[in-house]
């Protein structure tokens, strides 16, 4: 038997000179897939032109009104999608607008601007100046009004798909961009999906897909003969321009920020189908399935067609039950922009104040679960925001309290709960809706107007969890709750009349006369703050003092005297 060399086990991974070598990160190179193909520069510059069509730009940003420039203070805002071609269209309209940075020596502190340079802020006079508002306060889809004000500006060019919903105090123009389409896969999987050539269809698509629509409608309009076209539409009121794109003004009918084109007076939404070039978001697109007969989604980039599954309105239903029996309402303002923000926002708070509940508002900037979270004592949130993006549905279930629409609230107020089926979310037609019930509740009012509050009405019953709720209006008048001092003899000493008031204080859920829903959450927790686990309130005598353990924790007094 020969011997063979014995060789250690190795106890660790290969290691050579590679290993301690910085790695070499690659550049990131953005996808860019809305401009197609391209090889150099000059090449993405040159289909940028072309997207954004950017000398209808310049030429709307060279107005100038008697003599001097239209606009001086110019922010451009783009989507995360589009920000990667920000950059190269900034540089473009310096070119073409003959601009360069204007700043001077001087380092003191802009007052004016957030996230200040250093330099101070000089007036150029007729000269303009670019920004990039890169991150929204809000949805992206509306002009961020709150981040323009930073730096003053007269106009804000919006980049992508918008709402198109009126704006309150700012100027706007809005590029949407031109992006690719195969029209012949398009034309394919409409006449795949229609087959009834008589059919009332409607073809709508978002903001930057909307030129293809009038060339969608005349390779079909030879087979189907009941096709409508929904154009874009800007009310007449509105301070926006639309930059490369004109729409058609021929259609009366105005719905969604679209004109109706070819929409007989008989025939109704619900009677049509809607064909929509691109999915919309989750709002958006549960507004559409309640007003159209059928919806499918064409997606250009796949070119499917998708019959759902939608957002639906069962949820919504009991969403609103939970709205009845909520005493603590938060309202959740997830835009500033808006035209009729601010007067919907009163006009919700005193139709809560009416309902015997309570309510705060909340401007916590784009909602999350984790922001929401922090507010446990709302029983429920409703959202003020843009329809297209701006309003939470919470399909997934991930937020900790629902969260339901104006007009939702509105119906859940109501006297007489009655489900509409439809779902309102244009602030105009909401205040409409708010109007007809504050009439209708100031009439019920005048009549019970000399009726005494019931003291002991019956407490409201719960649906959703099968319970009764005595909370549910907490601002209610509650004579038989009220929070009076007796009167202290002169002889009792002071300390012991200031903690009769605090224990006195301390146990009652009313509160000027109403229920103190924060008194009622706190008292219904487990845990409310330090010292609440001593409940010996009446015994005076303090804590004996003793001495405690003493030494280093490798060995304490203790444990060598026991040792």
């Amino acid at each position: 038997m020969t011997e063979e060399t014995v060789v250690a086990p190795s106890l660790s991974t290969y290691q050579d000179d590679s290993t301690f070598t910085f790695a070499k990160v690659s550049a990131k190179t953005d996808e860019r897939k809305h401009l197609g193909e391209f090889h150099n520069e000059e090449e993405l510059v040159k289909k940028i032109w072309q997207y954004y069509t950017l000398s209808d730009l310049v030429d709307f940003l060279k107005q100038k009104t008697e003599g001097e420039t239209k606009y001086k203070r110019i922010t451009l805002q783009f989507p995360d999608s589009l920000i990667c071609d920000s950059a190269i269209i900034v540089q473009e309209l310096q070119r073409e607008l003959a601009l360069e940075p204007c700043l001077s020596d001087d380092k003191s502190a802009c007052d004016n601007l957030s996230g200040c340079c250093g330099k101070k802020d000089v007036d150029n006079g007729d000269k303009q100046r670019l920004w990039i508002l890169a991150d929204t306060s809000y949805s992206t889809c509306c002009i961020d009004e709150v981040a323009a004000e930073h730096v003053h500006s007269d106009l804000v060019v919006h980049f992508g798909d918008a709402c198109l919903n009126d704006v309150e105090k700012l100027s706007a123009a809005y590029v949407f961009g031109k992006p690719e389409v195969d029209i012949t896969s398009l034309v394919n999987s409409f006449k795949a999906r229609y087959e009834d050539l008589n059919l009332p269809i409607v073809l709508m698509a978002d903001a930057p897909h909307t030129y293809i629509l009038h060339c969608l409608y005349e390779k079909l309009r030879s087979e189907y003969t009941k096709l409508i076209v929904a154009d874009l539409h800007i009310s007449k009121t509105s301070q926006a321009t639309i930059i490369g794109y004109q729409p058609e003004s021929s259609s009366s009918l105005h719905k969604f920020n679209r004109s109706f084109i070819n929409l007989d007076a008989d025939t109704s939404f619900e009677s049509c189908d809607l064909f929509h070039i691109t999915a919309p978001e989750a709002p958006r697109l549960l507004q559409l399935t309640t007003c159209f007969n059928s919806v499918s989604t064409y997606d250009p980039s796949t070119n499917l067609v998708s019959q759902g599954p939608f957002p639906n309105l069962m949820r919504r239903y009991k969403y609103m039950h939970v709205a009845r029996s909520a005493g603590t309402i938060g309202l959740l303002v997830n835009t500033l922009s808006l035209t009729n923000t601010k007067k919907l926002i009163n006009v919700i708070g005193a139709r809560i104040k009416a309902a015997g509940k309570k309510h705060y508002v909340f401007v916590v900037g784009k909602p999350n679960v984790a922001k929401l979270a922090n507010f446990e004592s709302v029983d429920l949130w409703c959202v003020v925001g843009c329809d297209h993006q701006g309003i939470v549905l919470d399909q997934a279930g991930e937020y900790f309290k629902p969260i339901v629409t104006p007009y939702e609230l509105l119906l859940a107020l109501s006297d007489e709960m009655t489900w509409t089926g439809k779902w309102i979310t244009d602030f105009a037609s909401v205040l409409e809706n708010y109007k007809e019930t504050e009439t209708e509740s100031e009439e019920e009012k005048e009549k019970g107007e000399n009726e005494d509050d019931d003291e002991d009405a019956p407490p409201e019953f719960d649906p959703v969890t099968g319970r009764y709720i005595s909370t549910s209006r907490p601002l209610r008048q509650i004579n038989h709750l009220m929070i009076s001092s007796e009167e202290q003899n002169e002889e009792e000493d002071d300390d012991d009349t200031e903690k009769q008031l605090v224990q006195k204080f301390g146990s009652t859920i009313a509160i000027r006369n109403t229920v103190s829903t924060s008194a009622v959450h706190l008292q219904n927790r487990a845990w409310t703050g330090l010292g609440s686990d001593f409940t010996q309130e009446s015994d005076n005598t303090g804590a004996l003092v003793e001495e405690g353990r003493g030494g280093i924790a490798r060995g304490y007094d203790f444990d060598r005297s026991n040792n």
